[in-house]
């Protein structure tokens, strides 16, 4: 692969095949161009000395990286005490890597400001190297993630056109190793959930295993442990005591979730965000050196990540020691050791005098001389039982499954992990879904003892909300051509919209998406469809099922006077509806039957007649409960004597109109990224009713636990350009009174709506739990798209104002405020927003296409021609060029 997207290129083949890592000496290697040879290491420091000493230190990266993988590739067959020593050295070869780290990022500090007119060209040759050189494996690569993010943003810096390349290089080079893990991702979720599920087979991870054969040619675990000679067993007891803990004796079904070695500028707050957001404490064991330094007369100077752990400690949150330099503290003593505990001790007072007295021996290496020091100093050792391995695993399902087998071995512990690179932060949610789910509680730093700060809440309290699901399933069918029933216009539409969403907007995999249209909704093929492939055992305990149907719904009155709702497949006879329609009991049977946690039922029909219990309630605490409870949900679009109105925008009923606008985040009504059943009901049951004469009814399945159905609503990653797409006249008019009938009523307020008993019920949406500066910019520069399709460009403005104001360096909110500004023919502005996107992220190639149309549009001829310019050498075949190429020539 000569260039990052050739690589990108690549990698739909690997989601077909999964040869991430390769079946043979070739498959799990990046492809090579057939005109050229790709280089070895070797080969590329002979072309360019100056790049030999970067391409030596990336290979003592990888050794590392290797090293770490074979020590710990069969952890599960070691002995113990064989593990024990696996761990202690794969630790060591980690910090050694972070050390290798800080001296890249100086090289290429040197390089950069060297001023050579061959510093790009050298950074080219060590980018090739990453991309193309062929003894790298794909699994190989994801060694040098943390290097190329700090290039990145390096490089980011320049703003000549040469670094701008060179950045948007990168970043391709990073989108491909994401694209890499997810691959991983895919192919661990698939093998755990099926060892899960037939304890018969044994557990591998096919294409990864094959990695590992390829590194066991170049690597034996007794060499590595022969290379780092005898590291000493723990001398001490592995047991709690009044001068350690390791959280063996902690109440059943508790756990202590702890982080290592940051601060870290940018993971250290997502963590946070997590733990605020899943409302559980958590222990930072923070190295002295990243916090400052003391003088020899005791002087303390503080650096700029001190600020992070006075956050920390500000909200709550143990901050504890973690030596002043990450040394192995069981071969240190005297004033060596000291000085690796009390001044690091003295950071921490001088960064907060509520530090927390407690410190975390590197790599679990320490000896009685230590243990003394801590007495004196008032402090107390805090070891683990549940390490993560978070440092040593590239794959955050890996990671996932790892703690979950640990957790579920020790029934209690103190969980190790590490907020200096983003494996955690991916891997936390998930382990928290599941701990919750669980029934785990979530211990804290009291100042004396770890202690659960408030019991969970029984089954009986408020339904929260969680998205830790583990497959997503949906069966969606839309009928317009009916044989005996009247036909319909949209309804087939609205199915194929509502699918689209699903698969594309949630990622629900295009394999568990059944859709059934016209023809093939006969009443067979949807009991098929439910039976064959989600009743039962078909669907798992962390599943999620949403079903939509849009076509004719019917009501019969029962002998005992009660009414039974009916929804009609495309062969029903209106004459003999009750035997060949499919009535509510038979999917309230269904919904019954099928293991998964929560299921959303959408019926675009009116109909009445189902026993529904009452609808979901507020909540106080989100993300904690409804990880235990199920959830059987639905939502109607009308009562039985109503009738569809198909006279929505776009080809829609009104009904499913409102319904994607409320996916596509309208329904989030709290703004924590978050659409729950409720909120979906309360957003669209007033809307519909406001602009047709429909009531929507909602309510909960018997046998509903209390929980909710939940959408995460994915961050938008659009930028604003001329392509981008508005709605049009009456999608806007339509929105417009939506958002009137909102506004009157108020967003918290509790919202009424009807039941299919006739009945009312209302719905309180929970108040939102709280949110990182990083996730409420996001939400408001997605609001502020919202606004700009609806061309609400005075409130888009705001919208993207806040959230620049919460993230200065937002690129995508900035390049949106431009554009908006663009749409305004406020050009000036325009400019200096465009601008101001291209110093965060300078290679950004639609924010200079957007720049040249204003500068354009100002009558700044020269300064549009260089955007312009710049725009096609960074995207010559973009979907821009032909527009750009065109002013060039007017130019």
């Amino acid at each position: 692969m000569p260039r990052a997207s050739s690589f990108r290129l690549f990698l739909p083949s690997l989601l077909l095949t999964l040869a991430v890592a390769g079946c043979g000496d070739k498959e799990g290697k990046a492809p090579v161009a057939a005109a050229v040879t790709q280089p070895s290491a070797q080969a590329a420091a002979a072309a360019d000395p100056a790049a030999a000493p970067l391409l030596a230190a990336l290979q003592k990266q990888l050794d590392g990286y290797r090293r770490i993988i074979v020590l710990l590739a069969d952890e599960e067959q070691q002995s113990a005490a064989d593990r024990g020593t696996s761990t202690r050295i794969g630790q060591q070869l980690f910090h050694d890597g972070l050390e290798q780290r800080t001296a890249i990022a100086a090289q290429f500090d040197s390089l950069l400001r060297g001023g050579s007119p061959q510093r790009f060209a050298t950074l080219g040759t060590v980018l090739d190297y990453i991309e193309s050189a062929p003894e790298l494996f794909d699994a190989d690569r994801l060694a040098f993630r943390e290097v190329l993010r700090d290039l990145h943003e390096r490089v980011g810096a320049d703003s000549s056109l040469p670094a701008v390349k060179l950045h948007q290089r990168i970043g391709e080079d990073l989108d491909a190793l994401d694209e890499i893990e997810r691959n991983y991702n895919q192919e661990l979720t698939r093998i755990f959930s099926r060892f899960e599920r037939t304890r018969a087979i044994d557990l591998k991870r096919e294409k990864w295993e094959d990695y590992i054969a390829h590194l066991h040619k170049d690597y034996s675990r007794e060499a590595i442990l022969r290379d780092y000679g005898v590291i000493e067993p723990y001398p001490m007891s592995m047991k709690d005591s009044d001068r350690e803990i390791f959280g063996r004796d902690l109440p059943a079904k508790t756990v202590v979730l702890t982080f290592d070695d940051g601060p870290h500028k940018a993971y250290t707050d997502e963590v946070v965000a997590i733990l605020k957001r899943y409302d559980v404490p958590g222990v930072f064991f923070e190295v002295g050196r990243n916090l400052g330094k003391v003088e020899a007369d005791g002087k303390v100077s503080l650096g700029p990540m001190a600020k992070i752990s006075r956050n920390l400690m500000e909200e709550g949150y143990a901050v504890g020691n973690h030596s002043l330099t990450h040394a192995q503290l069981s071969r240190t003593t005297g004033d060596a050791l000291r000085q690796q505990v009390l001044d690091t001790d003295t950071l921490l007072k001088d960064v907060d005098s509520k530090r927390a007295p407690l410190f975390r021996f590197p790599y679990g290496a320490r000896n009685a001389e230590g243990l003394q020091l801590l007495n004196e100093a008032g402090l107390k050792s805090i070891m683990w039982n549940i390490d993560s391995m978070d440092w040593a695993d590239p794959v955050p399902e890996s990671i996932v499954q790892r703690v979950l087998g640990q957790v579920n071995k020790e029934q209690r512990g103190i969980i190790l992990f590490h907020d200096i690179h983003d494996r955690a932060v991916k891997a936390l949610p998930q382990i928290l879904d599941r701990l919750i789910a669980d029934g785990y509680q979530f211990a804290g730093w009291n100042g004396r003892e770890f202690t659960v700060a408030r019991a969970r809440k029984g089954a009986s309290s408020d339904a929260t909300v969680t998205t830790g699901y583990e497959k997503s399933w949906a069966i969606v069918v839309g009928i317009d051509n009916y044989a005996k029933w009247p036909k319909l216009e949209y309804a087939s539409h609205d199915a194929q919209a509502v699918a689209d969403t699903l698969t594309g907007q949630f990622g629900f995999p295009s394999s568990q998406v059944i859709v059934l249209k016209n023809e093939q909704a006969t009443r067979n093929n949807i009991l098929a469809a439910f039976h064959d492939r989600l009743a039962d055992d078909r669907t798992g305990k962390n599943d999620r099922v949403f079903v939509f149907f849009a076509g004719h719904g019917a009501t019969r009155q029962l002998a005992s006077g009660r009414d039974l709702g009916y929804i009609i497949p495309v062969d029903s006879d209106p004459k003999e509806f009750a035997t060949d329609a499919i009535a509510m009991t038979d999917i309230q049977n269904i919904a019954e039957s099928m293991q998964a946690k929560h299921v959303m039922f959408v019926m675009d029909a009116c109909y009445s007649g189902l026993g529904l219990t009452r609808g979901g309630p507020s909540s106080s605490s989100f993300l904690r409960e409804n990880a235990r409870r199920s959830a059987r949900q639905m939502l109607t679009a009308g009562g039985a004597d109503q009738q569809v109105a198909d006279a929505g925008p776009n080809g829609h009923s009104v009904f499913t109109w409102v319904l994607l606008q409320a996916l596509a985040g309208k329904g989030d009504l709290n703004g924590d990224g978050l659409i729950t059943g409720t909120e979906l009901a309360a957003y669209v049951a007033p809307a519909v009713s406001a602009v047709s004469h429909q009531t929507p009814a909602f309510g909960s399945l018997p046998g509903s636990q209390g929980g909710e159905f939940v959408f995460q609503v994915p961050d938008s990653q659009e930028y604003l350009n001329a392509d981008t797409r508005q709605l049009t006249p009456d999608a806007i008019a339509l929105n417009n009174k939506v958002d009137a009938a909102q506004d009157a009523k108020g967003a918290q307020a509790p919202v009424t709506v009807a039941d299919l008993q006739g009945g009312k019920a209302k719905l309180v949406v929970p108040t939102a739990g709280p949110a990182s500066d990083r996730q409420r910019a996001q939400q408001a520069n997605d609001r502020g798209l919202q606004l700009y399709r609806e061309k609400q460009y005075d409130e888009a403005v705001a919208q993207f104002t806040e959230a620049l104001k919460l993230r200065p360096d937002f690129a995508q909110a900035a390049n949106n405020l431009g554009f908006v500004y663009y749409r305004q023919q406020r050009y000036a502005e325009a400019a200096r927003w465009l601008e101001n996107t291209l110093k965060i992220d300078p290679s950004r190639a639609v924010a200079h296409l957007n720049l040249g149309d204003a500068y354009f549009n100002a009558g700044d001829k020269a300064k549009a021609k260089q955007a312009y310019t710049t725009y096609l050498a960074l995207q010559p075949q973009g979907s821009g060029a032909a527009q750009a190429r065109a002013q060039l020539e007017k130019l």
